[in-house]
């Protein structure tokens, strides 16, 4: 009994023992902070940083395993994880350069410092040598240089994403990849935004690598893609991107070996060609985006017989082909969710077989030629959230059943052509319609929405465009019970009347975006207004008056072509301080323009034209320093212009036409480099064109001077101005020759370029086809000269007929002497010309007849001789005022010529055998009269020769 028990208590004790040691341990283990190296490593780390907002307070006191950002290993304490990835916040970004104390962090695996700004400095070269490092993360930190080739010797790196590490400009060189081949156990690497357009052999880098799953090399300036690979060693591969290169070639075929491929994002390549069929041989596929290339000719049909793919994106090609075949084939496929066809060439009706893709969240066909109605089959898309058939010619109906689509959140039906009507039943079961568009091309309205005033929707919006369609004549008043709304637009919709009492409070609170021009509302705006965030607002004309309202918050505001009338408030400045546009004109407003104005140090466009404004302009524009429109055309505006406009150097389109401005143009005006129009048209400004106009203002398209008082000689700097299409320096008192390098104005030569058009906005008035002329949409494609009503001389410069786009030429009323040029048939889009009252001689040029688009001539009142060209275009002006006083002109709708004459009078004989032979006898006639005249002068001339004379005889 004893001896069993001390065994027992000798047990006790050992099983006691035990627990004590496990206790011991696994408290031991829960107390485990980081070392004192570690700790240290990291506050050296955080000292070599700048932290704006302070995310690195928490680093502080013994345990780092308790810091922001630090994941320390469980059963060894060490540092494990760093994830100090920022915000989206830009200002919140860590700065600096990362110290090399962060090598004491000897088992670190995870290092994300994404999203900071590390200021150019290149990636730390130590980072390669953190042995057991599996993810890095060092994507959009504004990091430059070239990547250290140390990251090769990451042998355990799994994840790898540098996206646009080189984003402030650096370009890899030929063997910046290399590296690559070192990354054996590397499944995930992101490279994009790097500039890759000097490694040639970055395939071959990549394919190195054969346990990589995901591949994104986008917009990495990419020029060479290969066809084909030896072998292709990226059979693990199930994500690839190469999307926003410049490749300019067809789809390679080693692409289809990697038949494991999940997600092919190729979009904005420059891809060439048509879509491969072997894409159906890839029954992995689910993302497919071939968006934005070259492709032409139809989509394959066996596209349809991926059984996976649930995206499938090819907008903006030239695909074309039958749609309803290819829809068909679809028809299998319960996997496709995503279906994007924008802007390529199907045409036809949309087939009832899309009602077959009942899993379709995403149906996107804008900008095509599609015609006809909807389907009623669209009733079955019931996971539809996006449908958008925008741009599309839709000229039938859509059918109620649309209602049905509970889960709509974007109906986007924006430049269309539906006829019938839009009902509640249209609505009826879309809680979850957010975004709603119904806007109209046709000039009909043959859309009308038939709404009662008392209809509760049964959802809540955030946008509604509906445009050019039948909404009014009453304001749809269930607008008010849509809390979330944020964008309204309601353009000429035919409401008519003032807005309800509700509107204006109901809106300040919700909206910052409102368009409700062209439409019939009247009544007067509230004088003072708070919106609840920067708003834009657009009630451009309408019939609106009373004076111009004070609201708060406005960013935008666009209230011309109505009827307002009193001054610009004085206090605008303190009342709008956010404003950044403002366009008043076509209004009723008189008074001055008010100093506080040129306070408003977020303009960037001021438009108060077609005014009754008089008076002096405020003397200092400086503070404008964002003002890029200034229009202040047509008003009653004088005195001279401020030279403190010289200080706008954002200015891009300065006019002041119409009013009665004096002086001189200012010198300091040549700091406004940027300037794309400049018209001082119809004013009181005096001196000589300024020669920095043609040095100083390079980019300038449209220069307009005309009806000034100009003088001396019209400076040939002006034909440094390659993007000039508009010169106007009609109407001044210009002297000397037209320089023979206006030929130089290359931009009267080549097409308008789609960015050059974008640069337009404000209205010019033109002189063209005889008459003055309003442009402001088409005037990118106005091509003019006017130099007429000045005091030029000299001749017309053969160098002119080498602008072939040129549209209007106007030279009347100088004193131009000289022949018309001969080869003026060169300039062949003249819709335009005008030689008349000058002092041109010679005959009219036969190649004028082959300007096929000319409507408007005038040569008259010149020394012009011979008889007119007939044929083409020339037949169309039967005119007389055409050719008048030109005494010596004949032909076409002027008398007929000598010869007509004597052919017409031999006609008229009724025997055309005597008229032929009248017509010989006359000539004979004329034949014998001339011999006489020869034979008799000789025999004068030989007497004279052989008689002696009379001083001879002395």
């Amino acid at each position: 009994m004893i001896k069993s028990g001390n065994h027992l208590f000798k047990l006790n004790f050992v099983q006691l023992f035990v627990c004590f040691l496990i206790c011991f341990c696994t408290f031991s283990d829960l107390s485990i902070g980081c070392s004192d190296i570690e700790r240290k490593a990291l506050l050296n780390f955080k000292q070599s940083l700048t932290d704006p907002f302070g995310k690195l307070s928490s680093w502080d006191g013994e345990d780092c395993c308790q810091w922001h950002g630090v994941t320390c290993n469980n059963e060894t304490g060490q540092v494990a994880k760093l994830d100090l990835q920022n915000s989206a916040r830009e200002d919140s970004a860590l700065r600096g350069k990362i110290d090399s104390s962060l090598l004491n962090l000897k088992n670190l695996s995870y290092l994300d410092l994404s999203l900071n700004n590390f200021e150019g400095n290149p990636i730390p070269q130590f980072i390669g040598s953190f042995k057991t490092l599996s993810y890095l993360n060092l994507s959009l930190a504004h990091f430059g240089g070239t990547i250290p080739p140390h990251l090769g010797n990451l042998s355990n790196l799994r994840y790898l994403d540098l996206h646009s590490y080189s984003d402030l400009g650096y370009k890899l060189s030929s063997n910046d990849l290399q590296w690559l081949k070192g990354l054996s156990s590397l499944e995930y690497l992101d490279l994009t935004g790097a500039d890759l357009s000097s490694v040639a052999n970055w395939l071959q880098n990549v394919n190195m690598i054969p346990s990589l799953l995901e591949l994104y090399l986008s917009t990495c300036k990419l020029h060479y893609f290969p066809l084909s690979l030896p072998f292709v060693n990226l059979t693990s591969l199930v994500a690839l991107d190469l999307s926003n290169n410049m490749f300019n070639s067809p789809i390679p075929r080693w692409i289809f070996n990697i038949t494991g491929l999940k997600s092919i994002f190729l979009s904005s390549s420059n891809l060439i060609g048509t879509i491969p069929s072997v894409f159906a041989d890839m029954h992995s596929l689910q993302i497919l985006d071939l968006s934005h290339q070259f492709l032409e000719g139809p989509i394959p049909g066996s596209l349809g017989n991926l059984s996976k793919l649930q995206s499938l994106t090819l907008a903006f090609n030239n695909l074309n082909g039958n749609l309803i075949e290819f829809v068909e084939t679809l028809s299998g496929n319960n996997s496709l969710e995503v279906l994007d066809l924008t802007e390529n060439m199907f045409s036809g009706h949309l087939p009832d077989a899309l009602g077959n893709l009942t899993n379709l969240r995403s149906l996107i066909l804008m900008k095509n030629g599609f015609w006809g109605s909807i389907p009623k089959s669209i009733r079955f898309l019931s996971f539809l959230q996006h449908l958008s058939l925008f741009g599309n010619p839709m000229n039938g109906t859509i059918p109620d059943s649309i209602g049905q689509l509970s889960d709509l959140i974007v109906m986007d039906f924006g430049q269309t052509a539906w006829e019938g009507t839009i009902s509640e039943t249209h609505f009826s079961n879309l809680t979850k319609l957010e975004n709603l568009e119904i806007s109209s091309t046709s000039p009909k309205k043959s859309l009308t929405f038939n709404i009662g005033s008392r209809w509760i929707p049964p959802f809540n919006l955030k946008s509604i465009i509906i445009a050019h369609n039948k909404v009014g004549p009453l304001f749809p008043e269930w607008l008010q019970t849509q809390s979330n709304l944020n964008r309204l637009f309601l353009n000429d919709v035919e409401i008519s009347g003032k807005l309800p009492d509700w509107f204006w409070n109901w809106c300040s609170q919700r909206i910052d975006d409102l368009d409700l021009a062209n439409n019939n509302i009247s009544g007067t705006l509230p004088s003072s207004l708070h919106f609840h965030y920067e708003t834009n607002v657009y009630l451009i004309s309408n019939l609106l008056e009373g004076p111009i309202p004070l609201w708060s918050n406005v960013r935008r505001l666009y209230l011309w072509s109505n009827f307002f009338s009193g001054v610009i408030p004085e206090n605008i400045s303190d009342t709008m301080p956010m404003l950044r546009d403002l366009d008043l004109s076509r209004n009723f407003l008189s008074g001055g323009i008010p100093n506080s104005i040129v306070k408003l140090k977020e303009l960037r466009s001021l438009v108060l034209s077609s005014n009754n404004l008089s008076g002096k302009l405020p003397q200092d524009w400086t503070q404008l320093q964002h003002l890029e429109v200034l229009d202040l055309a047509n008003n009653s505006l004088s005195g001279e212009i401020p030279s403190s406009m010289g200080a706008l150097h954002s200015l891009r389109l300065l006019i002041l036409s119409s009013n009665s401005f004096k002086g001189e143009i200012p010198l300091s005006l040549q700091n406004c480099r940027g300037l794309w129009s400049f018209d001082l048209g119809k004013n009181k400004i005096s001196g000589q064109i300024p020669t920095w106009i043609g040095d100083s203002t390079p980019l300038l398209m449209v220069l307009r001077l005309r009806s000034n008082l100009f003088t001396g000689n019209i400076p040939t700097q002006l034909c440094h101005l390659t993007s000039l299409h508009v010169m106007d320096l009609a109407d001044n008192s210009l002297s000397g020759v037209i320089p023979k390098c206006l030929g130089n104005l290359t931009g009267m030569i080549s097409e308008v370029l789609s960015e050059d058009a974008k640069r337009y906005e404000g209205n010019v008035m033109i002189v063209a086809k005889g008459r003055e002329l309003e442009y402001s949409s088409t005037l990118p494609l106005v091509k003019i000269i006017d130099l007429s009503e000045n005091n030029l001389s000299g001749n017309v410069p053969q160098e002119i007929t080498k602008l072939q786009r040129l549209g209007t030429l106007n030279l009347s009323n100088n004193h131009l002497t000289g022949n018309i040029p001969s080869n003026i048939g060169n300039l062949n889009l003249l819709e335009t010309l005008d030689l008349s009252r000058n002092q041109l001689s010679g005959s009219i040029p036969q190649s004028l007849a082959f300007i096929s688009s000319l409507n408007h001539l005038n040569l008259s009142y010149n020394n012009l001789v011979g008889k007119v060209p007939t044929g083409n275009q020339l037949q169309t002006l039967n005119d007389p005022s055409i050719y008048k006083g030109n005494p010596g002109l004949c032909g076409g709708p002027l008398n007929k010529c000598e010869e007509d004459t004597v052919s017409s009078y031999d006609d008229d004989d009724g025997d055309h055998e005597n008229g032929e032979d009248n017509l010989m006898e006359m000539k004979w006639f004329y034949v014998g009269i001339s011999m006489g005249f020869v034979v008799g002068f000789l025999g004068v001339f030989v007497t004279l020769l052989l008689k002696k004379p009379c001083r001879l005889c002395i």
